[in-house]
């Protein structure tokens, strides 16, 4: 029995201020997530939408390991 493939996943994430929102007193956070290296990419306005971007790739990558170990 081998030893399990590490599995690598890697995202370029930009997130900055929406200049309105400083203008009228809020926070508002924009951002654009990039997978690599296939490039596949989405912005967001919800913080928690890096999560849900993110999340397909992680439950695929970790069958992809576990279909290796058999």
């Amino acid at each position: 029995m081998g030893m399990p493939e590490l599995v690598i996943q890697s995202y370029v994430i930009k997130i900055w201020l929406e200049e309105t929102a400083v203008e009228d007193g809020e926070v508002s956070w924009r951002g654009v997530i990039t997978q690599v290296p296939g490039g596949e990419r989405a912005h967001f306005s919800r913080l928690d939408a890096i999560a849900e971007f993110i999340e397909p790739y992680l439950i695929h990558a970790a069958g992809h390991a576990a279909g290796d170990q058999q």
